[in-house]
C-alpha cells in the first residue's frame, strides 16, 4: 500500500508540471496589465515601465515561467503583485476558513445525502422515493447564489436569526454551510439510490433476509457497505469541489476566503496568487483521488493495490 502511495504520489509531479504551464499561459490570456493596474490611471508610460521591470513582467515568457517554477520547487511562491506579502502567507490566511467552511459542508451533504438516498432506494417507487429524488433534483440544478439569497433573505433580513455576512461563529457557517451542502447531498443521495438499488437486487442480500436478519441490518451492514464504492468516489470529488469552489458563496456572504480571494487578485491581475491557487486547487484534487483511492482497499479488502 505503501508504495502504491509513494508512487502516485511522485505521479503528481509531471501533472502539476503541466497544469503550471497551462495555468501560466491562461493568466497571461486574462485581459489587462497588471503594471498598469498598480500604477495607477494617472500614471505615465515611464512609470509603469518601471512597475513592470520591478513585476520582472518585462522579461520573456519563458524566463517569467522559468524563474516562477523554479523557486516554487523550492516552496517560494513569490510575493503578491499588489500586497508585495509573500503568496504563502496570503493563501494560508484564507486556508481556514475555506477547509472549515468545506468540512461543515460537507458533513451536512453526507448526512442528507445518505439519508435520502437510502431511503429512496429502500423505499423505491413510494412517495419517500418521490419526494427524495425530487429533492434532489432541484438541490442539482437551483443555483448557488440564488438559494444564497434565499437564505440571507428569510434568516438575516426577515427573521434575523443569523448575521447576513463575515466570519467568527458557528452562527456565520450556518447559510453557507447550507448553500453549499445542498448541492453536493443532492449529488451524493442520487449515487447512493442508484447503488443502493443495484446491491439490492443481489442475491446475498436475498439470502440474508431469507435468514431472518432484520431489515435495518440487511440494509446498512449488507447493502450499504457494498454501495460505497460510488458514493466514496462521488463524496471525494464533491469535497474537491467544495474547496476549489466556493468562489460565489464566498462572495454572496464576504466569506475570507479562498475563493474570495480568487476573486480579488483575478480582478487585480496578480499573476502569482492567481497562479498559486489554482496549482494549491489541482494538487487538492489530485490528494482527494489519492484518498478516495486508499478508501476503496479500506472499505474493500478484496482490492489491494500491491
Amino acid at each position: 500500500m505503501w508504495r502504491y502511495i509513494v508512487r502516485r504520489l511522485l505521479q503528481t509531479i509531471p501533472i502539476l508540471f503541466g497544469v503550471s504551464i497551462l495555468i501560466f499561459l491562461f493568466v497571461r490570456m486574462i485581459p489587462g496589465d497588471p503594471a498598469r493596474l498598480l500604477a495607477g490611471p494617472q500614471a505615465t508610460l515611464e512609470e509603469i515601465q518601471a512597475v513592470r521591470e520591478d513585476l520582472g513582467l518585462d522579461k520573456p515568457p519563458v524566463t517569467q515561467y522559468l524563474d516562477y517554477f523554479g523557486k516554487a520547487l523550492t516552496g517560494n511562491f513569490g510575493k503578491s503583485m499588489r500586497t508585495r506579502v509573500p503568496v504563502t502567507e496570503e493563501i494560508g490566511l484564507r486556508l481556514m476558513p475555506t477547509v472549515s467552511l468545506a468540512v461543515v459542508s460537507m458533513v451536512i451533504a453526507i448526512a442528507i445525502g445518505l439519508s435520502a438516498g437510502i431511503l429512496s432506494a429502500v423505499k423505491r417507487n413510494t412517495w419517500m422515493d418521490y419526494l427524495s429524488m425530487t429533492g434532489a433534483l432541484a438541490g442539482v440544478s437551483l443555483p448557488s447564489f440564488w438559494l444564497a439569497l434565499m437564505l440571507m433573505y428569510l434568516l438575516a433580513v426577515k427573521w434575523r436569526l443569523l448575521p447576513t455576512f463575515g466570519y467568527g461563529s458557528w452562527r456565520h457557517f450556518v447559510m453557507p454551510a447550507i448553500t453549499l451542502g445542498v448541492g453536493a447531498a443532492a449529488a451524493i443521495a442520487r449515487f447512493t439510490r442508484a447503488a443502493m438499488l443495484e446491491v439490492l437486487s443481489q442475491d446475498y442480500i436475498r439470502t440474508a433476509r431469507a435468514k431472518g436478519l432484520p431489515e435495518p441490518k440487511v440494509n446498512l451492514l449488507h447493502a450499504l457497505k457494498n454501495a460505497l464504492i460510488p458514493v466514496v468516489t462521488i463524496t471525494g470529488l464533491q469535497f474537491g469541489f467544495l474547496l476549489g469552489g466556493t468562489v460565489v458563496v464566498e462572495s454572496v456572504f464576504a466569506w475570507p476566503g479562498l475563493g474570495r480571494l480568487l476573486v480579488d487578485v483575478v480582478e487585480s491581475r496578480d499573476y502569482p496568487v492567481i497562479q498559486t491557487l489554482m496549482l494549491f486547487f489541482s494538487l487538492t484534487f489530485v490528494v482527494i483521488n489519492l484518498a478516495v483511492d486508499v478508501l476503496y482497499a479500506v472499505i474493500d479488502p478484496r482490492i489491494s493495490y500491491e
